[in-house]
């Protein structure tokens, strides 16, 4: 039961991911316009905005092979749950300095927060439960051979 809810959220988180990373290579300025408080955030720059929607395919992709691939699963989910975190912790340390107002931890918590901890609970998933053994790759030997 655990091994699939873990497995369906690592699919959900990926394929949001993806969209999110199309999203922003598709129509920066539409995404930019779109997601609640990113105007706010800054002026409109379609290069940033597309760099990052990069990160957010590869972040989805490091998602969708963790699933499929259970001897990376912990490497890659760890890698991509890195950038979550850090990602979440810079949206925090704006409003603590007072670059950004109390009511975008509230505003940013599904979009970023809650991935981030998903993300850590995925990776603690992923450590805690060893990976299924490599298969051999080479043949048994064969008696008289």
């Amino acid at each position: 039961m655990l091994k699939t809810t873990c497995l369906s959220l690592a699919v959900v988180l990926g394929i949001a991911a993806e969209a999110n990373g199309l999203f922003m290579l598709i129509s920066p300025q539409g995404w930019y316009l779109t997601i609640p408080g990113v105007p706010m955030s800054g002026p409109f720059n379609q290069h940033f905005v597309r760099d990052i929607g990069l990160v957010f395919l590869l972040l989805g992709a490091g998602f969708l092979i963790g699933v499929v691939r259970p001897g990376v699963r912990a490497t890659v989910w760890a890698t991509a749950t890195i950038w979550l975190t850090g990602h979440a912790l810079f949206h925090l340390w704006q409003v603590v300095v007072g670059i950004s107002p109390l009511s975008d931890i509230q505003q940013d918590f599904m979009a970023v927060s809650l991935p981030a901890l998903i993300g850590l609970g995925l990776t603690w998933w992923a450590f805690a439960r060893p990976a299924a053994a490599p298969i051999s790759r080479s043949a048994p030997a064969r008696a008289g051979a």
